[in-house]
C-alpha cells in the first residue's frame, strides 16, 4: 500500500471518528451546533426536504430525547447496587427510537443499513415519524408541542390522550415547543451562511 493511499485512509478514519464523537458545546444555540458540524446541518436539511418537517422541530425533539449524545440510553436500575437490571425501554441513540418504531422505520424506508447512533439516520427517523403523525393524527409538522407528545406516547397513545394523565409530560412538550421557537429564530439568522458552507463543497 502506497504512503499516499495510507494517509487518505487514516485521514478518512479520523474524520469519521470526529463526526461520530461530536457533542455540541452549546446545545441551546442551533447555529453553533451546525457550525461545529456542518454535516449535521446538511442531514437535517435533507430530512426537512424529504419529510417536510422544519429543521428546528426535528432538532428540538432530538435535543429533548438525547441532548445530541449518539449512544444515549435510558438509565438502568441496579439490584443491591451491584447487579445491573434490564433497562426500562429499548430506546437508543440520538432519537431514542425504541425497537418496534425503529424496525417499522427500516421496513417502511428500506434503510436496513441505518443506525440509531448515526445522526443522519436518526434525524431522518424523526422526520419519518413526524410525517406519519401528520398523516395519521392530522398533527401539523410545525406543531412541536403536539408532535413531541405523539413521539413520546406513540401515535396510539396520543389518540387515546394518555398525555392528559401525565402533567409532567405536558411540561416537557412545552419545553420542546419553546426550544423549537428559539431554534427557529436562531436558524433564520444563520441559514444562508450554513447553506453557503455546505453547498460550497459541491
Amino acid at each position: 500500500m502506497g504512503i499516499h493511499r495510507l494517509v487518505i485512509i487514516i485521514t478518512t478514519l479520523v474524520l469519521l471518528n470526529a463526526c461520530a464523537s461530536y457533542i455540541p458545546r452549546n446545545p441551546d444555540d442551533l447555529c453553533e451546533i451546525f457550525y461545529g458540524e456542518t454535516d449535521w446541518y446538511e442531514a437535517a436539511r435533507d430530512a426537512q426536504h424529504k419529510w417536510g418537517t422544519p429543521i428546528y422541530v426535528l432538532m428540538a425533539i432530538m435535543h429533548q430525547e438525547s441532548r445530541f449524545i449518539s449512544d444515549a440510553q435510558p438509565e438502568r436500575d441496579w439490584f443491591l447496587g451491584i447487579i445491573p437490571l434490564p433497562r426500562k425501554s429499548t430506546a437508543y441513540g440520538y432519537a431514542q427510537a425504541q425497537d418496534p418504531a425503529w424496525n417499522e422505520y427500516l421496513k417502511a424506508t428500506g434503510s436496513f443499513g441505518a443506525d440509531r447512533d448515526d445522526f443522519e439516520d436518526a434525524i431522518d427517523f424523526i422526520g419519518w415519524y413526524t410525517d406519519g403523525s401528520q398523516k395519521r393524527l392530522k398533527l401539523s409538522k410545525w406543531d412541536a408541542y403536539g408532535q413531541y407528545l405523539a413521539y413520546h406516547e406513540g401515535r396510539g397513545g396520543y389518540s387515546r390522550r394518555t398525555y392528559n394523565k401525565k402533567p409532567w409530560l405536558k411540561k416537557v412538550a412545552k419545553k420542546v415547543k419553546l426550544r423549537a421557537q428559539r431554534y427557529n429564530v436562531q436558524l433564520k439568522g444563520c441559514k444562508r451562511k450554513l447553506d453557503d458552507m455546505v453547498d460550497s463543497w459541491f
